[in-house]
């Protein structure tokens, strides 16, 4: 059985992504932090698989069922853009250079690309910092687990690293830099999965977790209103205000569990929901090239003048070209989970699994225990039913990073992770790039 809550969370994720993506709407940060939310329903998964699997088997499950999809863009991408000259940029954000089209296959850097393939290369951040986390999961679980009550201090550790990261100054090499800053930015919200997974979370009274989501929120609004850059309130810019946001989001839509059967009474949604768990790491990796193949589209087809109908068509092509795409290479991830591919996913209703009681949890053991209320049991695979596959801050969500080549040390934070980074809309109507987007109307 699935956990239709935890599926409904991811779905809501990803088309806030796309939404974000597409318009830009800082307001969107706050009524949603998805990446946080992202984060953190991976670290509950992977959790469960830790409960029940060596810790090796759930790395290599975890990275096969990653992989695959982003070498299937690699494969289109990364031909592409050197056929049209980027071993000939000079001015790029990654020069070509050869041995760093390893992070394709492994990315432990964020893979490379040009600057007419922006939009293939720059959402992969996520995939990177995801990678991260599932190689650092068996040593996290285990500290976890051995600490008993004093595994709260986890949660606040990577927001003592915030703070003590900006009052040094202390800066890495710039890909070591990013990858620094997107861990400590989303930490406390992967642990949070951990606290959902073996109990901790619902354990924890309402009033302490209402008070907690409260606290940080508004620490988080605050430090952004003091460190407003152009977007003055769009979160992704500033990892304080992310991070303690995103923790304090998570706190609530983790704590409680509601009742998921009336999804499965809207059918419609209910099969979107499904579809978006199944084919979840395609949708995120191709739908930044959906977004900037609209206005070729619309223009092929004599439909570019759209008046007030513009937002509601471009959202609606957006959808389709994604869609187009979880048909072309969404089987990768069937290949990926070693089932049989498939060019649609079935959307067939799953069963629902029982809302979570009222009461908490008893504590569970330090290795493995039962599963928490309202979690999904294992497949024949080893794989928690917890809804689907791991997922995926583009358009320009920078959530938590500097853009590539800004440093950390001597640099106001207004500056350096705020002022450089240029706006989705300037980005596609840039007459270089891969696809012509220059387009779309002005405004």
């Amino acid at each position: 059985m699935r956990n239709r809550y935890l599926d409904l969370l991811r779905a809501a994720a990803i088309v806030r992504v796309i939404v974000y993506h597409l318009f830009g709407w800082s307001w969107l940060s706050i009524v949603m932090p998805a990446m946080g939310v992202m984060f953190a329903l991976a670290g509950s998964l992977t959790a469960a698989s830790l409960e029940k699997r060596p810790a090796g088997r759930v790395v290599t499950s975890r990275l096969r069922r990653l992989l695959p999809p982003l070498w299937l863009l690699g494969l289109v991408a990364v031909p592409v853009m050197i056929y049209l000259g980027w071993a000939r940029e000079e001015d790029g954000e990654h020069p070509f250079t050869p041995w760093k089209l390893a992070f394709w296959i492994l990315p432990l850097g964020d893979p490379p690309g040009s600057e007419l393939g922006i939009d293939a290369w720059e959402p992969l951040w996520y995939i990177r910092a995801y990678v991260w986390f599932v190689l650092l999961s068996p040593v996290l679980w285990f500290a976890w687990k051995r600490m008993g009550p004093a595994c709260w201090l986890l949660v606040i550790a990577p927001i003592a690293a915030i703070v003590l990261l900006d009052r040094t100054g202390f800066g890495l090499p710039e890909a070591a830099d990013v990858v620094m800053w997107d861990f400590v930015t989303y930490a406390a919200c992967w642990l949070m999965g951990f606290a959902h997974r073996d109990g901790r979370l619902r354990r924890l009274s309402p009033a302490t977790v209402v008070l907690l989501a409260v606290v940080l929120g508004a620490a988080a609004l605050q430090y952004q209103n003091g460190h407003q850059g152009e977007d003055a309130w769009d979160l992704n810019d500033v990892s304080e205000s992310q991070s303690l946001y995103s923790l304090a989001f998570v706190l609530l839509a983790l704590r409680w569990q509601p009742g998921m059967g009336w999804l499965a009474r809207i059918r419609p949604l209910d099969r979107a929901v499904t579809l978006l768990n199944a084919r979840a790491v395609t949708v995120y990796l191709w739908h930044n090239l959906a977004i900037a193949a609209i206005w070729p589209v619309l223009t092929f087809l004599a439909f570019d003048d759209l008046g007030r109908l513009e937002k509601p068509v471009t959202l609606g092509v957006t959808f389709a070209l994604t869609a187009v795409a979880v048909v072309l290479f969404g089987w990768a991830e069937d290949l990926g989970a070693r089932r049989r591919p498939r060019w649609w996913p079935d959307t067939a209703t799953a069963p629902a699994v029982s809302a979570a009681p009222a009461e908490p949890a008893p504590p569970a053991p330090a290795v493995t225990g039962a599963t928490p209320a309202g979690w999904p049991e294992v497949g024949r695979d080893g794989e928690p039913y917890a809804g689907g596959a791991p997922v995926g801050r583009d358009g320009e969500p920078y959530a938590g990073r500097p853009p590539a080549g800004a440093g950390r040390t001597g640099l106001p934070l207004t500056g350096w992770r705020i002022g450089s980074q240029r706006s989705r809309r300037e980005a596609k109507r840039d007459e270089d790039n891969l696809i012509p987007t220059w387009w779309a109307p002005k405004d």
